[in-house]
């Protein structure tokens, strides 16, 4: 009983001290180093991403949204497509619905703007953020996790492939005005070891909203 106690022991100990060891900021620049080198692959490719909004459980209104980046490497987005479910009202009611639909839509995309500035971070707010975080293994991937990442009070936590130090999973809570934001973020590789993001579930509670995204139609585009 002795011995099993101290092995346990000599066990947590060795997990403490390794804990105990690990160099954030080497760490946060080789991960920062990977990021940018795989969007530098990732600038090859033109996507699309489907959202699904569903107010109260229900889905009221599918965008396809198209994802490329210019020439100065800056990402841009372009809604190409936007489908309702909500039938249409005839007269002056139809015209304040149209209305509606426009600002709703427009929160959408502000919301997954949100999402989109914690999947994508820049070289310095990585380093930023390793700065800030705690950083633990956990299940055989590097996880590390702050608060006031972009705003004061926001929470991020990213799961890290130790191979290939790119990030496999994101969550975060954060606001979009007053109002609250939950995400995850989930991201995959192509044949190519490239690792892109795969897909994106919001909560917005205040506006008993909840959003799906999916990116799709990933192709290298011709030169």
């Amino acid at each position: 009983m002795k011995k099993s106690t101290l092995a346990l022991a000599l066990f947590f100990l060795s997990i403490a001290f390794a804990q105990a060891q690990i160099d954030k900021e080497s760490l946060s620049l080789e991960i920062s180093r990977a990021e940018e080198e795989n969007r530098n692959q990732l600038k090859e490719y033109i996507w699309k991403r489907r959202s699904d909004v569903f107010i109260e459980s229900q889905l009221k209104l599918t965008t396809i949204t198209e994802f490329s980046f210019d020439p100065q490497g800056k990402l841009v987005t372009k809604i190409i497509e936007a489908k309702t479910t909500v039938e249409k009202k005839p007269g002056l009611r139809g015209k304040a619905q149209a209305s509606a639909a426009e600002d709703k839509i427009e929160y959408i995309q502000k919301a997954l703007a949100l999402s989109m500035d914690y999947a994508m971070m820049s070289k310095g707010e990585l380093l930023d953020f390793f700065d800030k975080a705690t950083v633990t293994e956990k299940e055989g991937f590097i996880e590390a996790v702050a608060t006031g990442v972009r705003i004061p009070g926001d929470r991020l936590l990213v799961r890290i492939d130790p191979e290939t130090l790119l990030f496999t999973y994101k969550e975060f809570n954060s606001l979009l005005g007053n109002d609250r934001v939950e995400g995850t973020l989930s991201y995959s590789y192509f044949s190519n070891g490239t690792s892109h993001l795969e897909s994106t579930s919001l909560n917005l509670p205040a506006q008993k909203m909840t959003i799906e995204s999916a990116n799709q139609d990933y192709t290298i585009r011709v030169q």
